[in-house]
């Protein structure tokens, strides 16, 4: 159980991620879904398109391709929120919260659209004079500098809402948990800091690189992980074919009925599947605009374009495919197990004797490459207000938590980034509605001109 401290951060989370912030996401991303006359939805083939490099030019601005901007992306998305953030959902709200997660991911895909296209429309220098992307800088860029305090709190609550804990957590509890414990070893405080010392190392090696390594990482990595993945609970839905239908069934009746949540409280059960939507996907939170806006492109729309397509990936996909890994094998119902460890038991019985070693796999991987971006974020967020030649302070401070993590309470390390992450929506959102103008004539401006063929592939 967490002490008072630990308690109080629950409290905030709870509190922060209350009426006001659901209306905010639900409202903007309903606004954004409005405003775009789906127009982009219609162009998905165009944006896989570009994703495959038919537009890629290497002396436009940028430091990174649009199929690297978003792996880069996805890999901070595609990580723990995925796997345990979802069995975190259906413990604590019911089967109904994949409903309202399904709904969150469908809006937030123009929410993806709208900040990440004003993520390359307004770039912005930093203090060493490289071209740097993501909401500090569209607020300032596109709103003015008298807005510059807004742009200054994101990137404070960033630095938070990007560090490494969640993931070190879990990762080291999948470890504990599927491959140390049934093998005789026994349980401690040591053990976990020592696995997050190894993570540490690992992740150094690679965070030091800069987004090119990373981006390099991400993109080998990504497409490998996803693929893993769902061929592995596909095989746990084949095993048990007659669950499926009713397993959607009680998804879409349960989001209705909220009998798991607050004595059913249908108002809680739609925050709860926001709130661990917004964790696993960030449309609307303000990192995925950062990756973007590193991509090397003069046309905005593009990038807007290939990051719409990380929400259904991330939540659509492979969020729906952990769900249904956990209802179809039934260990959600009165489990005492929670996170990486309810998956973990819907893989032992939905594959048995091998299932947990599959998801260990894919578990290191996600957690990893999540492990890999994050610090990307949180250094552009330091850099931004305390200058880009000061940047390398914040990866040593994130290393360094790695094994904080590792040790420290479910609890207070999930309140932690749900409350950042409820902090940086707040200026993402808003700072997104208030320029939302420019992007509806950006699109109506780029799909004219693609429509009359007025746009010549890479050569």
């Amino acid at each position: 159980m967490p002490g008072k401290f630990g308690q109080s951060l629950i409290d905030l989370s709870n509190f922060l991620w209350g009426t006001p912030l659901l209306i905010l996401l639900f409202s903007g991303g309903l606004f954004f879904f409005i405003s775009s006359g789906l127009k982009p939805l219609r162009y998905v083939g165009h944006a896989l398109a570009i994703l495959k490099g038919k537009f890629d030019k290497e002396d436009e601005p940028g430091q990174i391709s649009h199929y690297q901007a978003l792996s880069t992306a996805l890999a901070g998305t595609v990580g723990m929120g995925n796997i345990s953030g979802v069995a975190l959902a259906i413990i604590m709200g019911g089967p109904g919260t994949i409903f309202w997660m399904w709904i969150s991911a469908l809006l937030g895909m123009l929410t993806k659209y709208f900040t990440c296209t004003l993520a390359v429309m307004f770039r912005g220098y930093d203090s060493k004079g490289e071209l740097q992307g993501g909401p500090m800088y569209y607020i300032v860029e596109g709103l003015g500098k008298n807005w510059k305090p807004l742009a200054v709190f994101f990137s404070l609550v960033a630095m938070i809402g990007v560090s490494p804990m969640f993931q070190a957590n879990q990762l080291t509890q999948a470890f504990v948990d599927i491959v140390l414990v049934p093998n005789g070893v026994r349980e401690s405080i040591i053990l976990r800091f020592t696995i997050g010392i190894i993570i540490t190392i690992i992740v150094a090696l690679v965070v030091f690189g800069g987004i090119k390594r990373i981006a390099k990482v991400a993109g080998s990595l990504v497409p490998l992980m996803v693929v893993i993945y769902i061929i592995s609970v596909l095989s746990i839905l084949i095993l048990n074919s007659s669950e499926i239908i009713p397993s959607f069934k009680l998804i879409i009746h349960d989001a209705f009925t909220a009998r798991s949540v607050m004595g059913g409280a249908l108002g809680s059960l739609i925050i709860m599947g926001f709130r661990r939507a917004a964790f696993s996907n960030e449309a609307g939170i303000g990192t995925a605009p950062m990756a973007h806006g590193a991509a090397k492109t003069k046309e905005p729309v593009r990038e807007g374009l290939v990051a719409m397509l990380g929400p259904f990936i991330d939540t659509i996909i492979v969020c729906t495919m952990t769900a249904l890994a956990i209802i179809i094998t039934g260990v959600w119902i009165d489990s005492s197990e929670e996170g990486i460890s309810l998956t973990s038991k819907a893989f032992e019985v939905g594959i048995p004797y091998i299932g947990k070693y599959i998801l260990i796999s894919c578990v290191s991987i996600f957690a990893l490459t999540t492990l890999f971006a994050f610090p990307y974020y949180g250094t552009k967020a330091f850099s931004y207000v305390f200058g880009a030649e000061y940047g390398n302070i914040y990866k040593y401070l994130y290393v360094a938590s790695i094994s904080l993590g590792a040790v420290s309470s479910l609890d207070v390390v999930i309140s932690i980034f749900d409350s950042a992450y409820a902090l940086m929506a707040f200026p993402t959102m808003l700072s997104a509605i208030l320029l939302s103008p420019h992007v509806v004539r950006e699109t109506k401006k780029y799909f004219n001109k693609y429509e009359k063929g007025d746009f010549n592939l890479k050569k």
